[in-house]
């Protein structure tokens, strides 16, 4: 089995949380015993979330067709792009929530990648084909944020986001913390509730402010969320859908819900980093990311919502998945550089009157 770099294992989006803590790394080499060097490694930065379905069915097999080692750093979002930063990381290919991946681009830290050398991009919704620009990678894959419930402990239907103002949410309620992932998609919620079209902020807290009341816990790990839900101690709130088996394994009648307003489109990318000397293999690393049967693998095995818009499921093989163009193309998506320029005066914000 591939040596993993060690680090903080972290899932995405949650993985993905905004602001993230990790441990140090040592280098390590992986491979599949095809006595690789240098000229045919490839380094992969990514997190730590189901390493052997990686290793088997997506690191493995491109290693044998190209005849390469692939070596993993692993962390979160957070840990690894600082090595970026910092230059004390050789990594050739970086995954990324779109959040982070902007932040690089922002500061020069992709290569621009050739779209002629990634056809499988043709094959993916539109929404993944190029979430931060054309000269950047694609999102390999895509959640959607929706509500999650119990309704045997709530007196009405949830399908709106407006619902989370409902009394029937009183003291039963969490929502994300402004810091994780899904902070800033719940500002934009609020904003949306109080009957903007366009983004207002001072609409936003405003109704952020109604309802912090009602909130139990401003949840940062979705690992809160799951043992609130299972305790009883809340209703529900807004979730990623890739969770909602762990609340279903808990609270087998729990549903999940895609907001009459629209869920939010939660992207992981890949990307090829500055100054790589294995840009066109990290670019076809990305094409097989992105080509159906690995697609197809990922979301059968309910590891990642699938972009390609050839993979097929059964119903049974879609629960839990965002799944289908009909799901997909009407997710909402935020501009990632409109929220990394205001996250910080959000934050402070959120701390001065919401999180009281």
């Amino acid at each position: 089995m591939k040596k993993w770099i060690s680090g903080l294992a972290a899932v995405a989006m949650t993985s993905v949380l905004l602001a993230g803590c990790g441990s140090g790394t040592e280098n390590a080499s992986g491979g599949s015993g095809n006595g690789g060097t240098a000229a045919n490694k490839l380094v992969i930065s990514t997190w730590g979330f189901s390493e052997d379905f990686f290793n088997e069915e997506v690191f493995g097999p491109f290693e044998k067709e190209h005849n390469v080692d692939i070596v993993l750093e692993v962390g979160n979002n957070a840990e690894r792009l600082n090595k970026i930063r910092q230059g004390t990381s050789n990594v050739d290919v970086i995954y990324l929530s779109d959040y982070y991946a902007q932040q690089g681009i922002d500061e020069g830290l992709f290569e621009k990648i050739d779209r002629s050398k990634i056809p499988n991009i043709n094959d993916i919704y539109d929404i993944a084909k190029a979430p931060l620009g054309e000269d950047y990678g694609p999102a390999y894959t895509i959640g959607q944020l929706g509500i999650a419930y119990n309704p045997d402990l709530l007196s009405k239907e949830v399908t709106s986001w407006s619902d989370l103002w409902d009394p029937a949410f009183a003291n039963n309620l969490t929502i994300p913390n402004i810091t994780a992932t899904a902070g800033p998609m719940i500002v934009d919620a609020a904003s949306r509730v109080a009957g903007n079209d366009t983004f207002n902020e001072d609409a936003a807290f405003g109704k952020l402010k109604e309802l912090s009341g009602n909130v139990v816990k401003f949840y940062s790990q979705t690992s809160e969320f799951v043992n609130m839900f299972s305790q009883e101690e809340i209703a529900g709130g807004p979730i990623m859908e890739m969770y909602f088996k762990d609340l279903k394994a808990a609270v087998p009648n729990a549903k999940f819900v895609t907001p009459s307003e629209g869920a939010y489109a939660v992207m992981n990318t890949v990307n090829v980093v500055k100054g790589s000397k294995n840009k066109e293999l990290a670019e076809e690393f990305i094409n097989w990311q992105l080509s159906q049967d690995v697609q197809a693998k990922s979301a059968k095995e309910k590891v990642d919502s699938p972009v390609n818009a050839k993979v097929e499921l059964t119903a049974e093989e879609a629960e839990g998945v965002t799944y289908g163009a009909d799901v997909v193309e009407k997710l909402n998506k935020l501009d990632m550089e409109f929220v990394n320029q205001q996250v910080k005066g959000w934050t402070d914000r959120w701390n001065r009157e919401i999180a009281q």
